[in-house]
C-alpha cells in the first residue's frame, strides 16, 4: 500500500470516496454530531467514524468539544488549494485545446496539394 504524505495527495485520496463527499457536502451546510452524519447512510457509526478520520486526516474537516458532543466542522482550506489546482490544470489544458484547434483549422483553411502531381 501507498503511503500518500503530501496535502493535495490526501485532500484527492480523501475526495474519492463518495459517502466521503457526501459527509463534505452535508457539513457544508453546518457542523454535525457523528450520529447526525451517520443518519443517511445505511452503514455502520463505526464505518462513518472512520470516514470521518480519513478526512480529518486530510485536514478537510476538524472536530471540537462540546459538553459530550464532537460536533465536526468543514474546514476549507485544504479544499480550495484542490480547487485552485484544478482550475490551473483546466486553464493549461484549454489552452492546449485552444492551440490544437487553432492549428486544425490553419490546416483545413490551407489549399490541399495534389501529392501525387509533379511540379
Amino acid at each position: 500500500m501507498t503511503v500518500i504524505e503530501d496535502e493535495l495527495s490526501l485532500v484527492f485520496a480523501a475526495l474519492a470516496d463518495p459517502t466521503r463527499r457526501a459527509i463534505l457536502e452535508r457539513l457544508a451546510r453546518g457542523d454535525a454530531t457523528v450520529n447526525e452524519l451517520a443518519e443517511p447512510f445505511a452503514i455502520s457509526q463505526q464505518a462513518v467514524s472512520k470516514h470521518l478520520k480519513v478526512l480529518e486526516h486530510a485536514r478537510l474537516i476538524s472536530r471540537t468539544r462540546a459538553a459530550q458532543a464532537r460536533p465536526c466542522a468543514l474546514e476549507t482550506v485544504h479544499l480550495d488549494t484542490a480547487s485552485d489546482w484544478i482550475a490551473r490544470h483546466r486553464q493549461i489544458w484549454a489552452d492546449r485545446h485552444d492551440r490544437l484547434a487553432a492549428h486544425l483549422s490553419t490546416l483545413q483553411a490551407a489549399p490541399a496539394t495534389d501529392e501525387g502531381a509533379t511540379p
